[in-house]
């Protein structure tokens, strides 16, 4: 009798699109390489880039088909030749580079770090790429503590709820840019303050900033300007649309600086400590089932606080 070959759900896009593009299909379970791990997925959350990539509007998993899915939380199954760090039936979460929004999926085991305890696996799979973001511009680049003044853009979203609430663990004064509705949201996350994204000028309402963290881009990127002291920074995560030239910021006395956008399993660990003991605790706005992928890119294009998750074993 022959044994069945063990299967796995992919949602996959044929075509740069819409959430429409996105399909549920059956494939081979993949099998782990030297150095990777199969993962079993049990949530995968919907980042920008991944709705960025979905449409073509920055190719980061080529041309089509392809599975999107960058932020993931679950149980390893098998580990390849030479992966020592973990084993079958170990608990992870990590960022990866794409095919996240699956039943199984295939990483190298340095993109994952051990699941917190107490942290379930929706809210992990929605963690990774906030908090990498969020600890490399604020951290490593703007060196963030109680003499910081630090401004964050759509201080409401995935990336923004994060890093507010790492730079008030840092010590620094935190100045929200969001949505009225979302005043409260934000100012409990630990911001002193909170501007009415709609309000006009940044910067007649906010001065003396020492770093802007902006994942938005687009057309309003250059009224944060004004909010920067001199020599203070501006922080970037979206290279497909700045919204201004660096040179630009420099000619003012200011810098510049795109925020790196890569796994790392190391750094996560950092991390790991701030989330089991919650003092940065992730949003999860709404959690869907993988057969409905399409409809959770929709909801996260509405910019809801927080993230969508997807759930592949409901």
């Amino acid at each position: 009798m022959t044994t069945a070959e063990p299967r796995a759900q992919v949602i996959t896009q044929h075509r740069f699109g819409g959430p429409e593009v996105l399909e549920v299909e059956e494939r081979p379970r993949p099998a782990p390489g030297p150095g990777e791990v199969l993962l079993r997925v049990h949530a995968s959350a919907v980042d920008p880039a991944d709705r960025l990539a979905r449409s073509g509007a920055a190719p980061l998993f080529g041309e089509p088909p392809f599975t999107p899915g960058r932020d993931v939380s679950g149980e390893i199954e098998e580990v390849g030749a030479g992966v020592t760090r973990f084993g079958p039936g170990d608990e992870v979460f990590g960022r990866i580079d794409g095919g996240g929004h699956a039943t199984h999926v295939t990483a190298p085991a340095g993109h994952f770090a051990a699941k917190p305890a107490g942290l379930d696996h929706v809210h992990a799979a929605a963690a990774p790429t906030p908090v990498l973001t969020a600890w490399r511009a604020l951290i490593d680049l703007a060196r963030a503590g109680p003499d910081s003044r630090v401004l964050i853009r759509a201080a409401a979203g995935g990336t923004g709820h994060v890093a507010v609430q790492l730079a008030a663990a840092e010590g620094a004064y935190v100045v929200g840019v969001a949505r009225a509705e979302d005043d409260g949201f934000v100012r409990d996350l630990g911001a002193g303050e909170v501007v009415d994204e709609s309000a006009g000028e940044l910067a007649e309402a906010v001065h003396g900033i020492d770093a802007v963290l902006d994942p938005v881009g687009g057309d309003h990127a250059p009224g944060v300007l004004g909010t920067l002291r001199p020599d203070g920074i501006l922080l970037s995560t979206v290279p497909a649309d700045l919204g201004l030239a660096p040179e630009e910021v420099e000619a003012r006395g200011l810098r510049f600086a795109l925020v790196p956008d890569a796994p790392s399993g190391e750094l996560l660990e950092r991390a790991v400590p701030l989330l089991a003991d919650r003092r940065v605790r992730v949003h999860v706005s709404a959690t869907l089932p993988l057969s409905e992928a399409a409809a959770a890119h929709e909801r996260a294009e509405e910019g809801p606080r927080g993230g969508i998750v997807l759930v592949p074993h409901p």
